[in-house]
């Protein structure tokens, strides 16, 4: 019988463990995270090759660093939005709204990343410290509520989305310098999030409304939410040809970065035209293979050229 109750209880434990983990990558968005983090590490490389030196242990302190702070305020979004996210479907299943993490177990894991992470990062420089401080600050304390207020909540959410090529660039000194480079980086990043943003709102946009949220331009499916999600592909265009034009990226980056944008505008073009929810799909879809690629592109011109 002892036997018996102990094999249950070890069963039980291994349970209770997988059941924390796949709620700690709920929690913290773990794939959003990895994108956040691979996007930094990418600006990480290309400062590092303007000094034509790779300090590899500075690189893994700035994945772990970026890895707690991006944890961090996707915790605090989703504590402060916690009664909401019972509202819609595509969040009700979260740790939090499903009773299967406290508040409290989520604030104490969150504020022991953003402090563990933003101590990492300062030890790389003050400034990389700061704007990761910065980024948890603006995402989880502005943005976040400002989605219940105005589609404005769209721009604001794109300064804190855009700033890990800035924190991945400046991490890779040890006295920051300024240049285009982490703007050029920052600005494609930034231009990137509109089309991105609004098409999931368009897609979700009947589960966002349970929570009140207005997130499309016009608060709702029509012309002027598709133009302005079709006008920010357009945009992409030149802002993506930026590394090229500014020589810190090759012709091959500035290839791959134009068939994209073009397939970007295409998609965002046929949803001005139907306005349906098949049309976001594809641009969201679009905006998923888009960053990663382009900065793919960008990480084997590295390669290449070091």
């Amino acid at each position: 019988m002892q036997e018996v109750a102990s094999d249950l209880n070890i069963s039980v434990n291994k349970v209770a463990e997988g059941s924390f983990i796949s709620d700690f990558k709920k929690l913290i968005k773990l794939r959003l995270t990895f994108l956040v983090v691979f996007s930094a590490s990418v600006s990480f490389l290309i400062g590092s090759r303007e000094q034509e030196l790779v300090t590899w242990s500075n690189w893994l302190m700035l994945t772990i660093g970026g890895f707690l702070v991006t944890g961090a305020a996707n915790g605090f979004n989703e504590i402060i939005e916690k009664d909401l996210d019972k509202l819609m479907s595509r969040t009700s299943d979260r740790p939090i709204p499903a009773g299967r993490m406290t508040t409290g177990q989520a604030l104490v894991l969150s504020l022991s990343m953003g402090l563990v992470g933003t101590l990492v990062l300062m030890r790389l420089n003050v400034l990389t410290g700061v704007l990761a401080l910065f980024s948890i600050l603006l995402y989880a304390f502005v943005y976040t509520p400002s989605k219940r207020k105005s589609p404005v909540a769209a721009f604001i959410g794109a300064f804190p989305g855009a700033l890990p090529p800035l924190i991945g660039y400046f991490a890779s000194f040890d006295r920051p310098q300024i240049s285009w480079v982490p703007i050029v980086l920052f600005l494609i990043q930034f231009v990137w999030q509109f089309p991105h943003f609004w098409s999931i709102a368009w897609v979700l946009d009947d589960d966002y409304k349970k929570a009140g949220f207005r997130l499309l331009p016009s608060q709702k499916r029509d012309k002027t939410s598709a133009w302005f999600t079709a006008a920010s592909t357009f945009i992409l265009i030149p802002v993506s040809l930026l590394p090229t034009i500014m020589g810190f990226g090759g012709y091959t980056v500035g290839a791959v970065s134009l068939i994209c944008s073009l397939f970007f505008c295409w998609y965002g073009i046929n949803l001005s035209r139907k306005l349906d929810i098949a049309s976001a799909k594809q641009v969201m879809f679009c905006s998923f293979i888009y960053l990663p690629v382009v900065q793919l592109v960008l990480l084997f011109d590295f390669i290449v050229k070091i």
